[in-house]
């Protein structure tokens, strides 16, 4: 049987809708309505309102990411899979999760620790100066069609391609199927195109060689099982908490705001901590909000900061 405990935490989590028309989530907490497009902040903000510990949703979270692995463990795991992807142990590779939390720098900087050489831009070379693909990584942002993405797959062979925010090929059926090949861990890769191609540069049919890492802000369990299964995958979920503590990690660095005084870093942490209930998005961008604000706001700097990190979209 319920107690009167389980009794308020199943009616809180009953409480929790969402409205197709604005595209967010809302709950009614007493007189208190809360409506937000982050379904996590509704969920906090039901704590911070005396309504249910944890709902079920988040509790389903926190279990498949994090009861095993720590956060920055698994930040770990995102450098051990691209050093195996950049030595071509492995043909490729998925990172998943909220944006905001470095997971593109991460990758970037690994792939260079690595000795691969950035061939996004081409303005630094020289002309005539030999490049070996086999050693570089290209990065494709934004949308493609699946037309698009098999141009890509066919001028990006024998190099690294890594696909940041690219989440339209993840939906599109004849997209996910190029996929599906170029992922393939077997050692003969090939991706053929059989729809009519106008372009006289391209053949219907080749074989890849290169080698793909894929950076998502979906949900790992959303993407498409097949592409799933042919690639390593790391889920970088996190909780409120988690990301307080990644950003300890990312805020110790040399790296991180490197003219902002550590202290002003400290105290900006602490504030987040004390507050993350009401921070609708958060992520790095909200540390960095309140380091400059710390710096620069005065004697009033936590009411102000405050108010900007409530006021996230």
């Amino acid at each position: 049987m319920l107690n009167a405990k389980g009794h308020r935490e199943m009616q809180a989590q009953s409480s929790i809708k969402f409205d197709a028309a604005s595209k967010k989530f809302y709950a009614v907490v007493g007189s208190v309505k809360v409506r937000s497009k982050s379904r996590e902040y509704v969920e906090r903000r039901i704590v911070e309102l005396g309504g249910a510990a944890v709902t079920a949703a988040s509790a389903v979270t926190e279990t498949a990411a994090s009861s095993e692995f720590g956060i920055n463990e698994r930040f770990e795991f995102v450098e051990q899979m691209v050093n195996m992807v950049s030595s071509r142990t492995m043909s490729s590779a998925i990172v998943s999760g909220p944006g905001g939390l470095g997971k593109t720098h991460t990758v970037i900087a690994s792939l260079k620790k690595a000795g691969m050489q950035d061939i996004t831009e081409l303005t630094g070379f020289e002309v005539g100066q030999r490049i070996s693909s086999s050693r570089c990584f290209k990065i494709i942002k934004g949308f493609s069609t699946a037309k698009g993405l098999y141009r890509t797959l066919y001028e990006g062979n024998g190099q690294t391609l890594v696909f940041d925010d690219c989440d339209s090929v993840l939906k599109d059926p004849v997209a996910l199927n190029l996929l599906k090949g170029a992922l393939d861990s077997y050692s003969d890769r090939w991706i053929s195109w059989n729809a009519d191609i106008r372009d006289e540069d391209l053949e219907r049919s080749f074989r890849f060689t290169g080698q793909i890492i894929f950076i998502t802000n979906r949900n790992l369990a959303d993407i498409d099982q097949a592409v799933r299964t042919r690639a390593m995958c790391v889920d970088l979920s996190m909780t409120a908490a988690q990301k307080l503590e990644r950003m300890q990690v990312i805020a110790a660095s040399a790296d991180f705001m490197p003219d902002s005084a550590p202290e002003h870093k400290a105290d900006a942490l602490a504030l987040l901590t004390e507050y993350m209930a009401r921070v609708e998005t958060l992520s790095l961008r909200s540390l960095i909000q309140v380091v400059k604000i710390r710096a620069e706001a005065g004697a009033n700097w936590r009411n102000f900061a405050k108010y900007v990190i409530s006021q996230g979209a």
